[in-house]
């Protein structure tokens, strides 16, 4: 075990779903719980990109000394039944649990368990906004993005599981509940303790980059979670390519293959997939000057992670004619509020290209584009994959 952590004994229990997850796990461990050794249970997804970063994550925390546990928490339909089972021991045992995702069905389920007192929920990226916002009005979990109106099927046989988490992530006489996040809180629900993450472990352990001269373009997941149209996603990367001189683009985890191809003929962009969480491949390098994205997590968390560099971060804003018609009421409101409230950025007005591409059959006034290189992070390659040579 790692000098860096104690014994991870059953103290405290974290659960994480994503590498963005686990990764603020490792920053709240380093910030306020230095050499406690952690239990950390990774409750797999079946996205490949997901599983794949995740295991390279695994990796560091094993690194710091923390015991990791692996969970196929969706590898069938028992397999929700077997994780939970196995875990039981585990929850009761536990005096403190932290988690990332208090929206996920999986971790409401866990918490109705737990006999823990103090309960850590980190950041999932700006949903964290969002969770704090609903808990400091009392109001039942339900994610940004999701239509408003009625409630499905599946949300009313979940409903008493999901207040029942509600109420487990409320602080009370012997319960205490802490937000540990690097998104800005509007508002800050009674008796909870709000600490902030500013990615001490990220800056202490990688870097500082090798800064090239161009730009570097972040992705969004925006368009698989339905809330922009594809083609005016497509559109607006390339106009800000175009006046940019962007050169690679980091493709969000979660954004299809087909939509990447089509991006990267459209656009001449090189696509890579990073294998670890952008916070880490822009510390450790090489990164553009020049950062662009949309609304999102990164917005917020690369300056505090390239914090000292001369990195510049830019978000364009998201023109609501870009919007799908099943997008959230409440969609351009809340992107909006993830863009106005970043601090060190450049915000960026949305435009269109002076000639939009075609995602299907990108033309150019000479003819053509030919295909960018599509690459992926190969986990031989360290910190950073072929975009970085």
């Amino acid at each position: 075990m790692s000098p860096r952590a104690g014994n991870a004994g059953p103290h405290t229990l974290a659960f994480v779903e994503s590498p963005v997850q686990l990764l603020n796990v490792l920053e709240w461990a380093h910030a306020h719980a230095p050499g406690v050794g952690l239990t950390l249970v990774v409750l797999s997804p079946v996205d490949p990109m997901t599983r794949g970063q995740l295991r390279r994550m695994s990796d560091l925390a094993r690194d710091e000394g923390h015991q990791v546990r692996w969970e196929e928490a969706r590898g069938g339909p028992l397999a929700p039944f077997q994780t939970i089972g196995g875990l039981s021991g585990l929850l009761r045992r536990a005096r403190r649990v932290v988690l990332g995702d208090p929206f996920s069905r999986y971790v409401q389920l866990l918490l109705t368990i737990t006999r823990a007192r103090d309960l850590v929920v980190v950041d999932d990226g700006t949903a964290t906004m969002e969770f704090v916002g609903q808990l400091a009005r009392g109001e039942r979990l339900v994610r940004w993005h999701r239509k408003g109106g009625r409630p499905g099927p599946r949300d009313v046989v979940f409903a008493p599981v999901s207040a029942a988490a509600r109420r487990r992530l409320t602080p009370g006489e012997r319960r205490h509940i802490e937000i540990f996040s690097s998104m800005p809180m509007e508002e800050t629900p009674a008796g909870v303790t709000v600490r902030a993450n500013t990615f001490a472990w990220t800056r202490t352990r990688f870097g500082p980059p090798r800064i090239t001269k161009g730009a570097d373009m972040v992705g969004t997941s925006l368009v698989e979670t339905g809330v922009v149209d594809d083609g005016r996603y497509l559109e607006a990367v390339h106009a800000l390519a175009t006046a940019h001189g962007a050169t690679r683009y980091f493709a969000h985890r979660r954004e299809s293959t087909d939509k990447l191809h089509r991006l990267a003929a459209a656009t001449g962009l090189e696509i890579v997939r990073p294998e670890l969480p952008l916070e880490l491949i822009a510390r450790r390098g090489p990164i553009g000057r020049t950062v662009l994205s949309f609304p999102s997590t990164v917005v917020h968390t690369l300056p505090l992670a390239l914090s000292g560099t001369e990195v510049r971060v830019a978000v364009c804003d998201i023109d609501p004619a870009w919007l799908t018609e099943n997008a959230s009421p409440r969609a351009q409101g809340f992107l909006s509020g993830v863009t106005g409230t970043a601090r060190d950025v450049h915000r960026l007005s949305p435009t269109a290209p002076t000639e939009a591409p075609n995602p299907v059959n990108p033309t150019s006034p000479s003819g053509p584009t030919a295909p960018a290189p599509f690459t992926a992070t190969p986990p031989s390659a360290g910190l950073v994959g072929p975009a970085a040579s």
